[in-house]
């Protein structure tokens, strides 16, 4: 591993927990270059919930190659990319009465969020943008100032300014009435609150700690928006394409909100690709006003129009998503009740769960432990404290099994 440590930045974290060299992949489970198998329930941070070299998108993708088909085009018309729209209408939009036009704003989830914001600033003339404690919503700098997270705003080097945090929902535990302080300040002329663009939310936060936003919350979320003329951006990049159940996180709640990012999954193999939904009245920008060099992966248009078709043509994945969370759920909470004494708490939705640890130290040696034994898994929260799963949707009920078994055992090794 020398040539990592002599060349590759400081900057580089994953590495460190897992420091083997990883050769190939295939549905769950990731191999180190002796063979070494290791059952992955972190799926590119989200970013593979169909599994890794999933068979039937790789035949897509395969075809494709084989074929000559446009690698890189730009915003220019193609093949794959007519496909992927219209198969995104009929398989996602139609079915759940969403009226969104696309935006292809470059590869990554970052991405899809500095074009959100760009363009509620442009639209509504505001600058201002509301965002959420332990908020994630990326690395670049507008993306970042909308972020919780304290160590990774310093590192951006500049004030992050222009947006406002708010109590995610039950900050305070539920002690003070949802949306008490914001609405305050909205309506109280002297609270030196700038009227905002765009408030800007996850349904659930990864990064944040496993934070699952209730579904009353998000629809008064949804209300005071509409009510003070604000525009609700929802960032689906990691909780998005089925992670929760539906294929947006936000379905459950009823709602429709202005702007939605995606990213991560939505390429389906895990090849880059991103979309801003925007609301059709939204889309003011003149031709060329926002751009970059890789808005359209031809081979991510490729796979993602075949991962909707094979998994979102009817609702087996979003049943199997739902029962395989509910399992974990109940794994977690009679980890929970094993340990009374260790302060533990679980959490999430879906097929994204964790359990909080006192602190960080805990939550990190767990995942240490887990390592060791064959499986994958991070922490996250403000200060590394919750022990994060976020499984391929597609993993079978046998590798559930061993996963829960693992993490039982991790747990065991480091709290006994």
């Amino acid at each position: 591993m020398s040539i990592f440590e002599e060349l590759e930045s400081e900057v580089r974290s994953y590495s460190r927990g897992w420091p083997v060299v990883f050769d190939r992949a295939q549905g769950s489970y990731l191999y180190d270059e002796d063979g070494k198998a290791y059952l992955d329930f972190f799926a590119g941070a989200g970013a593979l919930n169909y599994g890794h070299n999933n068979p039937a998108l790789k035949r897509a993708l395969i075809d494709y190659i084989a074929r000559d088909g446009v690698t890189h085009a730009l915003d220019m018309f193609t093949v794959a990319k007519r496909d992927f729209l219209q198969t995104f209408k009929e398989k996602i939009l139609q079915p759940r009465d969403l009226d969104y036009k696309v935006v292809f704003p470059g590869p990554g989830g970052a991405n899809a969020v500095e074009a959100a914001l760009k363009l509620a600033r442009k639209v509504t003339g505001k600058e201002s943008v509301i965002n959420f404690t332990n908020a994630f919503h990326g690395m670049t700098l507008g993306a970042l100032s909308v972020t919780g997270n304290s160590m990774k705003r310093g590192g951006a080097g500049v004030p992050l300014v222009h947006a406002t945090p708010m109590p995610y929902d039950n900050y305070f535990d539920g002690s003070i009435p949802d949306f008490l302080y914001f609405e305050k300040l909205l309506e109280d002329s002297g609270s030196g609150l700038n009227e905002p663009a765009a408030v800007i939310v996850e349904g659930v936060q990864g990064e944040g700690g496993i934070n699952a936003a209730r579904i009353e919350w998000l629809k008064a979320l949804d209300d005071l928006c509409k009510k003070h003329g604000i525009l609700l951006i929802l960032d689906d990049v990691q909780m998005g394409c089925g992670r929760t159940g539906p294929f947006f996180s936000f379905e459950d709640a009823g709602i429709k909100p202005d702007i939605v990012c995606l990213s991560k999954s939505i390429g389906g193999y895990g090849i880059p690709m991103a979309l801003t939904l925007i609301r059709p009245d939204l889309d003011v920008w003149e031709p060329g006003e926002h751009n970059g060099t890789f808005r359209g992966i031809s081979p991510a248009f490729v796979t993602a129009a075949e991962a909707l078709r094979v998994y979102w043509s009817d609702d087996e994945l979003e049943k199997s998503t739902k029962a395989k969370g509910e399992r974990i759920a109940a794994a977690f909470q009679g980890i929970v009740e094993a340990y009374p004494d260790a302060s533990l708490f679980a959490k999430g939705r879906g097929l994204a769960r964790g359990i909080e640890f006192p602190n960080g130290d805990l939550a990190g040696k767990v995942c240490a432990a887990a390592f060791e034994r064959g499986l994958l898994m991070e922490t996250s929260g403000p200060d590394g404290e919750v022990m994060k799963v976020l499984p391929p949707l597609t993993l079978t009920e046998d590798e559930l099994t061993k996963g829960l078994s693992i993490i039982d055992e991790a747990v065991a090794a480091v709290l006994n």
